[in-house]
C-alpha cells in the first residue's frame, strides 16, 4: 500500500487540509490510538503467522503510520490521516476496514513477488 490510501500524506488530511501542529485533545488522541490499535488488529487478522504489524503516531496532528513487514520482501505502509472533527464523532469502521485490507493484501503481493514461481508444492 506504501501511503496509497486517499487519507494518507505527509502532514495533510481529508481534503488536503494541513495536520502539522494540531494540538489534540486527551480524548482525540485516545480515538486516534483506538482507531490505529483497531487497523493494527484487523490486519493482523487477515494475516498468518510470521507477518510482524505494527504503528507509530505522530506528534503534532492526526496522523498515524501502520506498517506490515512480511516474512519475505519490502516491509509496507499506510498513513492514516482522519479529519480532526471524525476524532470526536467517531470514525469510520469501513475506512479502517479498508486500509487494513489494503496492508494485508499488499504484504501477502510482498511475499509472492520475493518467492516467486520457484515453489514446488508439497502436496498434490
Amino acid at each position: 500500500m506504501n501511503g496509497n490510501y486517499p487519507g494518507a500524506g505527509a502532514g495533510m488530511g481529508i481534503d488536503d487540509q494541513p495536520t502539522a501542529d494540531v494540538e489534540l485533545s486527551g480524548g482525540q488522541k485516545r480515538a486516534l490510538r483506538h482507531a490505529v490499535a483497531a487497523i493494527v488488529s484487523e490486519t493482523e487478522s487477515y494475516l498468518p503467522e510470521g507477518y510482524h504489524v505494527g504503528s507509530e503516531l505522530q506528534d503534532g496532528g492526526p496522523t498515524a503510520t501502520v506498517a506490515v513487514d512480511p516474512p519475505a520482501g519490502h516491509p509496507v505502509t499506510a498513513g492514516y490521516t482522519p479529519d480532526v472533527d471524525e476524532l470526536e464523532a467517531g470514525l469510520d469502521d469501513e475506512t479502517q476496514r479498508e486500509v487494513a485490507q489494503g496492508l494485508a493484501a499488499s504484504a501477502v503481493l510482498q511475499v509472492m513477488d520475493a518467492v516467486g514461481d520457484g515453489i514446488t508444492p508439497t502436496a498434490r
